[in-house]
């Protein structure tokens, strides 16, 4: 997930002078003219060059001097202190002057002159508490992307012989992991993934997010049996939870070709396309208690079967993609938009999912969101290289092909 590391504004239209002024000086020169133009305080220098017409249209009669103040108020909220400063320095000569051309006695050039000179100290101060305050953002933004990247790790486009596509929000402002969790990755017992959901928000279900899929990745790897590996997950938890929490998932497998292996412990129900384009959802045969509650219900879980052949997808998802409202408290409906959208490319039609459920919700969610969809390609594989496919053969009478194109 990569941020914008860039937090000035667009400064294209100085360019062109910049590169006049820079000329052909060395490559220094123009680092530090183009430095100093990202830096400059144009607004606020913009703003005190009003306040100065303004006086001097006005005459000897209303004094707009006092809003010079306004110039290195608001560089403070968009310049470092040395832009700060030279601003309010900026503004303190231009107000000594024109107090001079409007005839103020010595007394009210000082009234005049001391609040502004408050004023930028004021606003320096207000500068660098801000630049700290940006930087102290940034490196929390860092840590929580590195955090990111080792609980959620990017998934493929394509792992074993499924294409995958993944769509991760949080509901938190500013946050980049929550309480949702997913995996997907090949084991020497075929391709394996898991989607679920913690009870909770915060801290606290973001450790138990990392415990889940910590033991899942563990376990996917060494049982050869799903249900060994779900039964893995629920002692880890059973040990590490409160009598409160719980986690609902559901964990999936893909053992052999055609066949689909899944075990739903309290989650919502998979969607499963068909190549012909129809949804239906994937309810569990022996439905079973939340991850973590086990021992509470003495239900255990079944693992349930289903054909999955070339063509079919399957999509993954958490509640707060079903239970994302809009206006009128409506529900988003999700099959219904699977349906709208299902393409034949995953990144595809989750782009196209989720644009429809921030649009329905107004922009913004208000829980943690994930989807995961995989497709079963055909077998000969042409959906994942249309370009190789679609090269006309070589003549017969051609000098031998490219090993390169022949392998593909």
């Amino acid at each position: 997930m990569s941020q914008a590391r860039h937090h000035g504004g667009d400064h294209r239209p100085v360019r062109p002078f910049l590169d006049r002024v820079a000329g052909a000086g060395s490559p220094a020169r123009r680092r530090a003219v183009a430095h100093l133009a990202a830096g400059a305080p144009v607004l606020p220098v913009a703003l005190v060059s009003v306040v100065v017409c303004a006086d001097l249209a006005d005459g000897a009669g209303t004094s707009w001097l006092p809003l010079l103040a306004a110039g290195p108020a608001l560089a403070a909220t968009t310049n470092g202190p040395r832009g700060v400063l030279c601003v309010g320095s900026l503004a303190v000569a231009l107000g000594a002057t024109l107090g001079r051309v409007d005839a103020l006695t010595v007394r009210q050039l000082a009234a005049l002159l001391a609040p502004l000179a408050a004023v930028t100290l004021a606003s320096v101060l207000a500068s660098v508490l801000r630049g700290r305050r940006e930087r102290v953002l940034a490196a929390v933004r860092s840590v929580a992307e590195t955090a990111q990247h080792a609980l959620l790790r990017p998934v493929p486009t394509v792992v074993g012989p499924f294409q995958v596509a993944v769509r991760y929000s949080a509901a938190a402002a500013e946050a980049r992991i929550g309480g949702d969790l997913y995996a997907l990755i090949s084991t020497p017992h075929g391709v394996r993934l898991i989607v679920g959901d913690v009870r909770g928000k915060g801290l606290p279900a973001v450790g138990t997010a990392a415990l889940v899929l910590g033991v899942f990745r563990e376990a996917a790897h060494d049982e050869p049996d799903l249900l060994a590996v779900v039964d893995r997950v629920e002692r880890s938890l059973a040990r590490n939870l409160g009598h409160d929490d719980f986690v609902t998932a559901v964990v999936a497998g893909y053992p052999r070709a055609g066949h689909l292996e899944m075990v739903n412990c309290g989650h919502t129900p998979p969607l499963l396309v068909s190549a012909a384009g129809s949804v239906t959802a994937v309810e569990p045969d022996q439905p079973a208690p939340p991850l973590g509650l086990r021992a509470l219900t003495r239900h255990t879980p079944g693992l349930h079967t289903l054909p999955f052949a070339d063509g079919d997808q399957l999509l993954l998802y958490t509640d707060g993609v079903t239970e994302a409202r809009d206006g009128g408290r409506a529900f988003y409906p999700l099959a219904e938009g699977l349906e709208r959208h299902v393409t034949h490319e995953p990144a595809r039609t989750l782009d196209a999912l989720h644009e429809e459920l921030l649009a329905h919700v107004g922009g913004r969610l208000h829980d943690d969101a994930a989807l995961l969809l995989i497709r079963k390609p055909a077998a000969s594989g042409s959906s994942l290289t249309p370009a190789v496919t679609a090269r006309p053969p070589a003549p017969a009478a051609s000098a031998p092909a490219d090993p390169a194109r022949c392998c593909s």
